[in-house]
């Protein structure tokens, strides 16, 4: 018999993986031109053209030990120092590469820091809607995930207020996401100082340690010259998670890092535990030849152009029809109410129209539905008839 958290874990499974691995069945049965897949949040778009010969390069010039040995716990010194000068350059920050830890993943870098940070019971706190795996990761440390809505009349933006009655002497953390997947909203700085204010104010009341985890692998994907605010700037208790997977098309390479600043309290603690943490969770180290290729790629990009035509196309087909979406500004993600508010039944009627996409209960969020537009242009033209049809059903756009 396997274990009691794990059978939870194996009963909620993840809707997300689940719709993705039907579209593949589906494209088979019905042929992949027929199917339009928005389930997973897997970049169409390529990595850039310096990320595949650096890759070349690398592997060609390097040493065969040297590249595929073992380093540091906390990754290549030289890679942390160049992520940290980076960081430094962009945000104007203070980092170090005593600041920075290499990861598998924003996944894995918060599977390190709420390992670091939790003992069993602790409260980590997350607004919703929010990726569901948080829950599985809090759990991972036995700690518990508390949810507090963020809610549609206020622009799915999160509430100080609420934020606060959340707080009691077991919060630990706050998972703040931005842009935030699955709404595609941005927290701009104006409700960074708010949340920033509670905190401080909560941290003086109840004599603990709140910290913010910002996990951060959408940062680039921002629309209209909006700006995502750098959270360490305004709060000193933030940990920086980030990821490539999205800013340069690398999902499946699993490299990311974490950025604990000095200021926080306990840092160089923190800093130290996470770097035993990365190891004893069987990560061990963030993939060498990944870790230095991101070095020499930290100034490349992914296509954000592209995104923004599928962002418009969607959203503009979908509100065509009659659809109401919340107008992204960040991330790739169309956040779409479901016409009679459920979502369960929404996602079944696309379906029928070979369109997949996710339940918003999936997200904390029931009566939405997530659709991912990191997809070809194409498919999205390709789905308006689809989408047509399935409008009609509920009698919308008539």
């Amino acid at each position: 018999m396997i274990s009691r958290k794990m059978i939870g874990m194996t009963k909620n499974g993840s809707a997300i993986r689940a719709m993705f691995e039907e579209g593949k069945k589906m494209a088979e049965k019905f042929g992949a031109e027929n199917v339009y897949d928005f389930s997973l949040g897997n970049p169409n778009i390529p990595a850039p053209e310096k990320v595949r010969q650096e890759i070349i390069d690398i592997a060609r010039e390097t040493d065969p030990m040297e590249l595929h040995g073992y380093m540091s716990n906390a990754g290549y010194p030289q890679v942390r120092k160049a992520v940290a000068q980076s960081l430094n350059r962009r945000f104007g920050t203070s980092f170090s590469e005593n600041n920075i830890i290499m990861t598998v993943g924003a996944a894995g870098g918060l599977n390190v820091i709420l390992k670091t940070l939790l003992d069993p019971g602790d409260e980590v706190l997350v607004f919703s809607p929010y990726f569901l795996e948080y829950g599985n990761y809090v759990a991972n440390f036995d700690g518990i995930l508390k949810a507090v809505p963020a809610l549609p009349e206020d622009g799915f933006q999160p509430s100080g207020k609420a934020l606060s009655e959340a707080i009691t002497p077991k919060t630990k953390a706050l998972i703040l996401n931005n842009p935030n997947n699955p709404t595609g909203v941005i927290y701009p700085e104006d409700k960074i100082r708010e949340l920033a204010d509670v905190l401080e104010e909560k941290q003086r009341e109840l004599g603990t340690s709140i910290y913010i985890i910002s996990d951060e692998p959408y940062r680039e994907l921002a629309y209209d010259g909006a700006q995502v605010p750098y959270i360490t700037k305004y709060y000193r208790n933030t940990i920086v998670g980030y990821s490539w997977s999205k800013s340069l098309s690398l999902p499946g390479e699993r490299i990311g890092y974490l950025a604990i600043p000095d200021e926080a309290d306990d840092s160089q603690l923190i800093i130290d535990a996470a770097v035993i943490a990365n190891r004893i969770l069987g990560f061990v180290n963030a993939p060498s030849l990944q870790q230095r290729l991101v070095a020499e790629c930290l100034e490349e990009k992914t296509d954000v152009d592209a995104y923004d035509r599928n962002r418009k196309a969607l959203y503009n087909g979908l509100t065509d029809c009659g659809f109401e979406c919340v107008y992204p500004s960040g991330a790739f993600y169309l956040w779409v109410k479901a016409p009679d508010g459920d979502d369960g039944k929404f996602v079944t009627k696309a379906k029928e129209h070979n369109i997949l996409f996710v339940g918003g209960a999936s997200f904390a969020c029931p009566g939405y539905v997530r659709i991912a537009y990191c997809v070809s242009n194409d498919m999205i033209n390709r789905s308006m008839p689809a989408f047509k049809a399935l409008a009609v059903e509920y009698g919308l756009n008539k």
